[in-house]
């Protein structure tokens, strides 16, 4: 695990950061991240892991910090990987043995994972489809979700199941002109 004060940890987290304010909250595309971001709510983790069972290490201490912190003053998590998981189709394999994770801590239903990586390519998109930037962030990113915040997020939020289409109406609109421009990651 790296310490975001380190130089390279702090530009991790300033990169993620901005992606979070310009992307996700800026286009709207999670309409729940903008309170727990004014909160103060979201944990920025960064790990350096070379390899699964260093990350699995990481995602095991990250989901226990989560699971005890007041959700006052951590309500969610991201955990930014540094040095594995480049390739997607890799990240997506090692999101089955986070899962398997999960349900070895007795986490599921408590928590929840949402996954992210500068790669991402939905099942049925060509590499260059624009929708694929919904879930494009500057770095491998875990998203660590309490399960209840998201339940009550959805039951007020009245077009919950519209936000996947949405979301794509709205990258398709903005175009890849658009998504460059907002430095955020590569379109």
């Amino acid at each position: 695990m790296s310490d975001a004060s380190t130089d390279a940890g702090a530009r991790v987290v300033a990169d993620t950061r901005r992606w979070l304010e310009r992307a996700v909250i800026g286009l709207n595309l999670c309409p729940f991240a903008k309170a727990v971001h004014a909160k103060g709510q979201v944990h920025y983790a960064v790990s350096s892991a070379a390899g699964w069972r260093e990350l699995g290490a990481d995602l095991v201490r990250e989901l226990d910090d989560l699971v005890r912190a007041d959700p006052q003053q951590r309500e969610t998590t991201l955990l930014m990987l540094t040095d594995c998981l480049h390739e997607f189709v890799e990240f997506s394999a090692y999101l089955q043995e986070a899962q398997r994770i999960l349900a070895r801590l007795g986490l599921e239903g408590s928590i929840q994972l949402a996954s992210f990586h500068p790669e991402y390519q939905f099942a049925n998109t060509g590499v260059d489809d624009i929708a694929n930037c919904t879930n494009r962030s500057p770095y491998p990113t875990l998203h660590l979700l309490r399960e209840a915040s998201v339940t009550s997020a959805v039951e007020a939020f009245p077009r919950a199941a519209a936000i996947y289409e949405l979301n794509m109406e709205t990258m398709r609109r903005l175009g890849p002109a658009g998504w460059a421009a907002l430095g955020v990651v590569r379109p």
